[in-house]
């Protein structure tokens, strides 16, 4: 079955949210009434032709969230997965995990970036915390109850996964570590910013950080997360960096020459919209 990015679908008894000219014109997950109301924790998941993996990886998630979780901590929570415009049988993949598990809210949109795929996300939903994941789950989900603990322990906004903090234990190739450093040196030069590490995929919000924040953030792709942590921090929000464990994933990286072009053109946009235009300025 082929699934179009402006069509409104039912399948297997899981109503997907799509998109159509960038309005929301279909939405929810067959759920429990308890999930109608405002829950603890909501994970979003941006995914782009991850149709091998993404149900299995959900079926991590949604046990690491219930054996860590939910028993342990008492955390109600959702997974909102967002399929950014995938060409592969992703979406089919995900909507038979939600048909599983009620708490897997499926959306679709077209092909626009990680970032934008994000954003998309938090706009349905309902976690008084928030966590960013990505699918590939080189960053396991185990990790996020350390990420809560951290909130608490510093009484921080954010919580950001930190691959040079120095308690990370991390395995992923030597050329994405040089991009990594480099990247993250020229941030400093540029914006000042005290963070070791903007990239990492697994971030954790309060609700009413992105609420004041994201509507600042233009970047749709690779840069997203550094203007999201300029925006927060410009605005006085907390933020922590955690230790992670990072388990390369992949055969090859999905960052090309061509990518790097583009972060070095999304990063300069930013540094206009910082130092130039004033565009972050917090408005009194």
């Amino acid at each position: 079955m082929k699934i179009g990015a402006e069509d409104g679908v039912t399948v297997g008894g899981v109503e997907v949210m799509l998109e159509l000219n960038g309005t929301v014109v279909y939405k929810g997950v067959e759920a429990d009434t308890a999930l109608a109301n405002v829950i603890d924790l909501s994970i979003i998941v941006p995914c782009f032709n991850e149709g091998e993996m993404i149900y299995e990886n959900l079926k991590k998630v949604e046990n690491v969230l219930e054996n860590i979780l939910y028993e342990n901590h008492l955390l109600s929570y959702e997974v909102i997965v967002v399929d950014d415009g995938s060409i592969d049988n992703t979406c089919l993949e995900v909507m038979k995990a939600a048909k599983e598990d009620k708490r897997i809210k499926v959306a679709r949109k077209g092909n626009s970036g990680k970032g934008s795929a994000l954003k998309y996300g938090f706009n349905i939903c309902s976690g008084k915390l928030v966590t960013f994941l990505d699918a590939d789950l080189d960053l396991h989900p185990k990790q996020i109850p350390l990420f809560i603990d951290y909130m608490k322990k510093y009484n921080a906004d954010v919580v950001v996964g930190s691959k040079r903090h120095p308690l990370s234990k991390i395995k992923y190739p030597l050329n994405r570590r040089i991009l990594s450093q480099t990247y993250q040196i020229v941030i400093r030069l540029l914006f000042n910013l005290h963070l070791r590490d903007t990239q990492a995929g697994l971030k954790l919000f309060k609700f009413e950080v992105l609420k004041e924040v994201l509507p600042r953030v233009l970047c749709k792709r690779y840069a997203f997360d550094l203007e999201l942590l300029i925006n927060a921090n410009r605005r006085g929000f907390k933020i922590v960096e955690s230790p992670v464990e990072l388990n390369w994933q992949r055969i090859e990286s999905r960052i090309k020459l061509k990518d790097v072009w583009r972060i070095a053109l999304d990063t300069a946009a930013i540094f206009y919209r910082s130092k130039i235009s004033k565009y972050y300025k917090v408005r009194k």
